[in-house]
C-alpha cells in the first residue's frame, strides 16, 4: 500500500487542536523542572543519587514522547484525513477482445499486426497475477467468445494461436459480446440487438440496445467506471463497418459501469493492402477509439510499432492489477497511535516501573 500526497481533511476546522501539543510540551517541562527542584531540597544530593542508583538519562523522556506523538496522530485522525491510496486492485475478470479483420495481415507492425498483437497479448497475460481470469472475444464481420473467461493461461495462448483473418470489422459487437460473457444473467444478445446507425438494409432488426425482453426486469443503469470487478480492452487497426455502433456500445458498457481501454494499432492516416484477390485502404479510427475509453472512464492508448504495442500491454497489466483510490485514513491514523500509545506505556512500565 501506498499513499500520495497532498492528504486532505473533511473536518479541518479540529487541525485547530493540535495547537494543545505546545502546551502539553510546556506542561512536561514545568513537570520536569518542579521535579528537580523538589529534589534539591534533599540535605545531600549524593543522598538523593545513592537512593536512586544511576539516573535514567534519555529514557525518562522516551514514554512521553511517544505519548505526545501519539496524541498528535489521534487528533490528525479526529480530522478525517482523505489520502489517495494505491492497492491491489479488486479486478477479478478481463476481456481481450482482439481484431482479426484482413486489415490485421498490414506489415507496418513488424512482422504484421496480427502476428505482432498476439505477441503481445501472450506477454500480458504471462505478466497477469494467476488469480486474474481472462476472456478472448474475436472480432472482424461478427464477434463471437473464442474462450470462455478461464484461469487457465495455456488455453488462453491457443486460443490467441488459433486466430483466422476475416473480412469487416464489428468494434461494437465486440463490446456487446464481452459484455454478454460478463454479465451472462442479464442474457445479453447479440443478434436480438437493432444495429441503429447501421446503414445496411439488410442488417439484422429487433430490439433497441437497452429494451429488455418480455420475461426480464428492466436493467438499471450504474455509473460509468464503478463496476470494478471486471474490464475490457478493446485492440482494433481499423474502423467500423458493420454491426453494433460503435457509441451505441460504449454506452452500454457504461450503463453497466464497465471500463473499455482501447488500443489503436497500425496506420493512422492509412494505408492500402490486398486480402483474397481485393484491395482496400484500411484506416485507425481514434477518434471512436477515444470516445468509447471516455463514456467508459477508461483511456485509449496508441500502438503504431511492435515495441509500442507491447508496452501499452505492460502498462495496461499494471493499470489493471493496482488502482488509485481515494480514501479515509482515520483509521490508519488511530491504529497509530494506538500502537505509540501502548508502546509509551509498555516501556515506561519495563524501565521505570509505573505507566508514565
Amino acid at each position: 500500500m501506498m499513499t500520495h500526497w497532498p492528504v486532505t481533511f473533511l473536518w479541518p476546522q479540529l487541525l485547530w487542536l493540535l495547537l494543545a501539543l505546545p502546551l502539553l510540551v510546556l506542561l512536561y517541562v514545568w513537570l520536569m523542572r518542579r521535579r528537580k527542584q523538589a529534589a534539591l531540597r534533599y540535605a545531600s544530593l549524593s543522598i538523593v543519587r545513592e537512593a536512586m542508583g544511576k539516573g535514567p538519562g534519555w529514557r525518562r523522556h522516551v514514554p512521553p514522547v511517544l505519548l505526545l506523538t501519539a496524541i498528535a496522530v489521534m487528533l490528525l485522525a479526529s480530522a478525517r484525513p482523505m489520502a489517495t491510496i494505491v492497492l491491489p486492485s479488486t479486478q477479478q475478470t478481463i476481456i481481450l477482445a482482439m481484431d482479426v479483420s484482413g486489415s490485421m495481415r498490414a506489415e507496418d507492425v513488424k512482422p504484421n499486426r496480427l502476428v505482432a498483437s498476439q505477441n503481445a497479448a501472450k506477454a500480458f497475460l504471462a505478466e497477469l497475477p494467476r488469480h486474474v481470469k481472462v476472456g478472448i472475444v474475436a472480432f472482424a464481420g461478427s464477434a463471437q467468445v473464442v474462450q470462455p473467461v478461464t484461469l487457465s493461461r495455456e488455453d488462453l495462448v491457443t486460443a490467441i494461436d488459433k486466430f483466422q483473418l476475416q473480412r469487416a470489422t464489428a468494434i461494437g459487437s465486440a463490446i456487446v459480446v464481452s459484455l454478454s460473457e460478463l454479465f451472462p444473467e442479464q442474457r445479453i444478445n447479440l443478434g436480438d440487438m437493432t444495429y441503429s446507425r447501421n446503414t445496411d438494409p439488410f442488417a439484422p432488426k429487433g430490439r433497441s440496445l437497452d429494451q429488455p425482453k418480455p420475461d426480464e426486469k428492466a436493467f438499471t443503469p450504474v455509473a460509468p467506471g464503478s463496476y470494478t470487478s471486471a474490464a475490457i480492452i478493446l485492440l482494433t487497426d481499423g474502423q467500423r463497418t458493420t454491426g453494433v455502433d460503435t457509441a451505441e456500445a460504449a454506452k452500454m458498457a457504461a450503463e453497466r459501469g464497465v471500463r473499455v481501454y482501447t488500443v489503436g494499432v497500425g496506420t493512422v492516416d492509412g494505408e492500402i493492402i490486398g486480402f483474397e484477390g481485393w484491395s482496400m485502404r484500411v484506416r485507425l479510427d481514434e477518434e471512436s477509439l477515444k470516445d468509447v475509453a471516455r463514456t467508459t472512464q477508461a483511456e485509449y492508448y496508441y500502438a503504431g510499432t511492435a515495441e509500442n504495442l507491447k508496452k501499452v500491454y505492460e502498462t495496461l497489466s499494471s493499470r489493471l492489477t493496482v488502482e488509485k483510490k481515494e480514501t479515509e485514513i482515520s483509521g490508519l491514523l488511530a491504529l497509530a497511535a494506538s500502537l505509540l500509545a501502548l508502546l509509551s506505556a509498555g516501556l515506561s512500565v519495563l524501565w521505570f516501573n509505573r505507566i508514565l
